[in-house]
């Protein structure tokens, strides 16, 4: 089930902070936890235990790992095997028994699992600390308190970004809380908030009627493949700036995920700034272990593609985020070969234009529930369907959603930032830009209050991984 998360965290959170800000410190990973949990239990009552039972399953584990160095590798396997194990079990299940249905024909009933929210981001945090405790990285935790607030924090526990252990140890026992980092934290949350709120979710709407009229047009499915693409990267990269805010809040320092991939020059590029924390944990965790580029080509391009099949597999139970990763893959191999050398002599607007067209189209068939869809969309690109190329229904929705795709077009990239950081270099002008900071994100809250008064339903496109 997804759940209004952003109502129920816009209201919980003023009493959470106040009551965490006046806890001693000894205790604040315990009211942390607390509030994590409650927060699980709000969206997912039953699947809370699970997410428990894992947590213990790792901290015994680790244990195990660091006190028997003879076994530790068969501990590792073993309680690696029991993560993954219950991660197909509550994503894949279904998918395997339709694929076996379409394959062999055959009828064996859908057990309809429900899909616990977020399992796919704590148990990639769950694997990581494991992994790293059996290389000697980090030191294994012996509070499973503390091991349960850094699997269940509530800021980033649903949609990431995947924080390793490792980059939360110390904090976890030590951080600072301090009066700049709560400023930054309310900051970086409310620019996130209104993201969302504002501009993804005004997106989600375009992105819906396109296709609820029957009236599609060539035009149209232009102004889908732009908005969805952009919907996506306003939405997830929304919940990692509120993750990121909220983190800071609390004195955790959470890395980045997004570093404006839309202006990107290569797919290679792209993939260094979209969805950072799951790239590098998959070259860390999957990529270097294979071998990464160490023993020749062949072998490099066979792990490019196990990587990306899986980055597919783990965004869904669906052929098309198979397909989706796989192309990837594909691409990133042509790239690495032949393509980057190509590519660098053209100007860099014709790169940007062949990563959004790419980007575009791929992003297409991962918003398709199956491949026929997905074809009929990128052939609608191209007015192979016979649709008309414009028609009176697709002018009134271009006007009307226009003012929102300029602003998430000038938003997606680093022009508002870069125009800032210029202005501030003026002393007179950044004292300026510093009275107006809080005026402009209380107008925010206000106005993305409203909002979200008037709108119940704002879910993340990402709780569905």
């Amino acid at each position: 089930m997804l759940f209004n998360s952003i109502s129920f965290l816009y209201y919980f959170l003023p009493a959470l902070i106040i009551i965490y800000f006046i806890t001693p410190k000894k205790y604040k990973n315990i009211i942390l936890l607390i509030a994590s949990l409650l927060f699980y239990l709000y969206g997912e009552p039953k699947y809370v235990f699970l997410m428990i039972a894992e947590i213990i399953i790792a901290y015994i584990g680790a244990i195990l790992i660091d006190k028997y160095k003879n076994q530790s590798k068969n501990i590792l396997i073993t309680t690696l095997t029991i993560h993954i194990f219950l991660l197909i079990i509550f994503k894949y299940t279904d998918f395997i028994i339709q694929s076996i249905n379409d394959i062999s024909n055959a009828n064996i009933k859908l057990l309809n699992i429900a899909l616990p929210i977020g399992i796919s981001f704590y148990t990639f945090q769950i694997i990581s600390y494991l992994i790293d405790v059996y290389n000697g990285k980090v030191k294994v935790q012996k509070n499973i308190i503390n091991l349960a607030t850094y699997v269940s924090l509530f800021p980033q526990l649903i949609a990431g970004p995947i924080v390793r252990y490792q980059t939360v140890e110390k904090e976890l026992d030590d951080r600072v809380h301090s009066f700049k980092n709560f400023a930054y934290g309310i900051r970086r949350f409310s620019i996130g908030l209104a993201k969302k709120v504002l501009i993804a979710n005004a997106l989600g709407e375009l992105c819906t009627k396109a296709f609820a009229l029957n009236e599609t047009t060539v035009i149209f499915y232009w102004i889908f493949g732009i908005s969805y693409m952009l919907q996506l990267y306003f939405d997830f990269s929304a919940y990692s700036d509120m993750a990121i805010g909220l983190g800071r809040i609390f004195g955790f320092n959470f890395p980045e995920n997004f570093n404006y991939p839309y202006i990107s020059r290569s797919i290679t590029e792209f993939w260094r700034r979209w969805h950072i924390s799951l790239s590098t944990w998959f070259k860390d965790y999957v990529y270097i272990p294979l071998g990464g580029n160490r023993d020749g080509k062949y072998k490099q391009i066979r792990n490019i593609l196990i990587v990306w099949l899986l980055t597919g597999i783990w965004h869904g139970a669906n052929w098309t985020f198979l397909i989706w990763g796989l192309l990837f893959g594909i691409l990133l191999i042509i790239e690495k070969i032949f393509l980057n050398k190509f590519m660098e002599k053209l100007p860099s607007f014709i790169r940007r234009i062949y990563v959004l067209f790419i980007v575009m189209i791929l992003f297409v068939i991962f918003n398709s529930d199956n491949m026929s869809v997905a074809l009929i969309n990128i052939k609608g690109l191209f007015g192979m369907n016979g649709e008309v190329f414009i028609n009176d229904y697709t002018l009134h929705y271009l006007k009307s959603y226009l003012p929102i795709l300029i602003i998430a077009s000038f938003g997606a990239t680093p022009f508002i930032k870069t125009l800032i950081d210029k202005l501030r270099k003026n002393k007179y002008l950044n004292n300026i830009i510093n009275i107006l900071e809080p005026i402009l994100i209380v107008i925010i809250l206000f106005v993305v209050t409203s909002y979200l008064i008037d709108n119940s339903y704002n879910p993340f496109l990402y709780f569905r991984f």
